[in-house]
């Protein structure tokens, strides 16, 4: 596929994205759509590059859950094979005698020192079984201490949450042409205000000498909002200073285009600025198409409709 040559002079470019300008460097998009970066890490131990903390906080919430309870099931079966090698004459209280109601009995009592619940049946009498009973205790007020932790962390971490539309557009816009995006704030009482949106694209060109990824700012109509309480649609109007400007789906596919787009602003619930970031590859970009209204008036007022934020509809040009 021949490279994309030609580009708009007008166009502002932007140095300072961070992202290389090497296409051998690179290997799918630059960001995410869930606007984590798309990279790897290597050089260095798993142990060093892993963050069991960030790990655990930006887990979903089910399989944060079965972290948890699989912990806790593992560490008592931990404690119960120790018992277990000790010996069962060091713990009193046992009523059965088969092999699998010893191990039911030594397990449940482990789950109740572990908790510090302590119910009293089986108890420890050997020196060895009260010592561990006593370690067992310990690593349970501290792993709930550690569960607490995460679990607020969890709760109350700042999150813009923002969702974005599948597809950017490219439609007639005024005297022109357009490219739009939108996105909305989905959480009940979460609107933020003091909003800013800035909007970069990476272009693969072959003007001078090898083929380089080159990035531009999008200048768009507007770029700051006071509040968000509804939806905003992003619009780049594609002027004469545009680096869209004359290219069509086929260029954009030869120049690997890819939109990456930061939004930040002022949470009143976290009383904190949150940010966001997404991305949409040329294959993300449909032309002719122009999104529908997500609202609608009612007698208590207006409805914004979430379901709407991906529909589009085609225009002629």
């Amino acid at each position: 596929m021949a490279l994309l040559k030609r580009i708009n002079p007008f166009s502002k470019t932007n140095e300072d994205t961070g992202f290389s300008t090497t296409i051998s460097n690179y290997g799918g998009r630059f960001v995410n759509r869930d606007g984590t970066y798309n990279l790897r890490k290597e050089g260095r131990s798993v142990l060093d590059r892993y963050s069991v903390y960030q790990t655990l906080l930006n887990l979903p919430a089910w399989k944060f859950t079965c972290v948890l309870v699989i912990t806790f099931i593992m560490l008592n079966l931990l404690y119960t094979a120790i018992y277990l090698l000790i010996g069962t004459n060091e713990l009193q209280g046992i009523a059965t005698r088969s092999a699998w109601g010893t191990f039911k009995e030594v397990y449940f009592f482990s789950t109740e020192t572990f908790t510090t619940v302590g119910y009293g049946r089986v108890n420890p009498i050997g020196d060895r079984a009260n010592f561990l009973a006593s370690i067992e205790a310990m690593s349970g007020f501290l792993s709930f201490a550690l569960a607490t932790g995460l679990m607020y962390g969890r709760f109350a971490r700042p999150k813009a949450h923002l969702a974005f539309s599948d597809h950017a557009v490219i439609a007639p816009y005024k005297d022109g042409m357009a490219l739009m995006f939108r996105f909305v704030c989905y959480k009940d009482h979460h609107a933020l205000t003091d909003v800013n949106v800035q909007v970069n694209i990476a272009m693969l060109v072959h003007d001078e000498g090898p083929a380089a990824y080159r990035y531009f700012d999008l200048k768009l109509e507007r770029s700051k909002i006071e509040n968000l309480p509804m939806n905003w649609t992003v619009v780049h109007p594609i002027t004469a200073e545009s680096p869209l400007l004359g290219l069509s789906t086929e260029d954009l596919q030869t120049a690997d285009v890819e939109i990456y787009a930061l939004i930040r602003g002022f949470s009143d619930v976290y009383s904190n600025v949150v940010q966001q970031r997404t991305s949409y590859t040329y294959g993300e970009i449909k032309y002719n198409k122009k999104f529908v209204p997500m609202y609608r008036e009612s007698s208590s007022g207006t409805v914004l409709e979430l379901q709407k934020l991906n529909k589009s509809v085609s225009v002629s040009v």
